[in-house]
């Protein structure tokens, strides 16, 4: 699995891709991370939205990571970054995330 972690803009801050975690994995990740940070909600609600049927969220050009997997940090009621998770199931990055954060 690859572990992302950004600031509350979406700018990365640091990556760990895991011996076994494809390629992609780590561009994967820090796209969820960027979206739940620039979005200020959980990756998992756009992917949620788009299957829903409100497909313009696919043209955000600066949202890519619309899968499930990236979860805000948040202090004091704030969004101050963001962690994003691929390499297993849908339901384990954002468990992973969650810990992560």
């Amino acid at each position: 699995m690859a572990i992302a972690v950004v600031d509350d803009g979406g700018h990365p801050l640091t990556l760990e891709r895991l011996d076994g975690c494809a390629p992609a994995g780590a561009y994967i990740a820090v796209e969820k991370a960027r979206t739940a940070a620039l979005g200020r909600r959980e990756s998992k609600a756009y992917e949620e939205m788009i299957n829903g049927g409100r497909t313009a969220f696919l043209s955000v050009p600066a949202i890519g990571g619309l899968l499930e997997g990236g979860i805000m940090v948040v202090v004091e009621g704030q969004v101050v970054g963001a962690v994003g998770v691929s390499g297993v199931k849908p339901d384990q990055d954002a468990q992973v995330a969650r810990i992560a954060r």
